[in-house]
């Protein structure tokens, strides 16, 4: 009975993580620019979910096959932004950056929902940490929640409830 179950999860896992790929094949990546407020992250690495330094916000920008994010940080309090410029890699939708990093687009409609799987060699280990952001600075997307609770079903769901005053700054300043 464990068995079955346990094969039965893994084959839709297999399935969603299928579809998702499939979806990303033909990344827009013009669509993709603009304002973006994290909502949710997921990781099986506690280290990563506790940092003092937590993102709220990206504004994302393309240039060729270049991305360049601005991120809005949290950073105990005070409010911080970084830009980082990378370049999309033999896979649509993936970027590696400077320090070894990468950020791959696995789900977006655009509009409402992305969700991103970051990357990061720190200290030797390797990290991976799923996020889920939004358009909007209120509205957490029903649908981008449910495809984030599918894509993240076998790492855990830990979302971030934040107040958001550094994204509501970036958004501003970008206006």
């Amino acid at each position: 009975m464990e068995a079955w179950l346990l094969s039965a999860i893994l084959g839709m896992f297999t399935v969603i993580q299928a579809q998702v790929e499939a979806a990303m094949v033909d990344l827009d990546r013009q669509k993709l620019i603009g304002f973006w407020r994290e909502v949710g992250v997921a990781s099986d690495q506690n280290l990563v979910l506790k940092s003092p330094k937590r993102v709220e916000g990206l504004f994302l920008t393309m240039n060729g096959s270049n991305l360049t994010v601005k991120t809005a940080y949290n950073n105990s309090g005070s409010c911080e932004t970084e830009k980082i410029v990378g370049s999309e890699i033999n896979v649509s939708g993936k970027f590696a950056f400077p320090g070894q990093r990468e950020i791959q687009v696995l789900d977006t409609d655009y509009e409402g929902y992305a969700i991103l799987r970051l990357s990061l060699l720190w200290q030797g280990r390797e990290f991976h940490v799923l996020k889920y952001f939004t358009r909007s600075l209120e509205d957490d997307d029903h649908l981008g929640f449910w495809r984030f609770r599918e894509v993240t079903a076998d790492t855990g769901l830990y979302l971030a409830p934040r107040h958001g005053r550094c994204a509501e700054l970036l958004k501003q300043e970008l206006i």
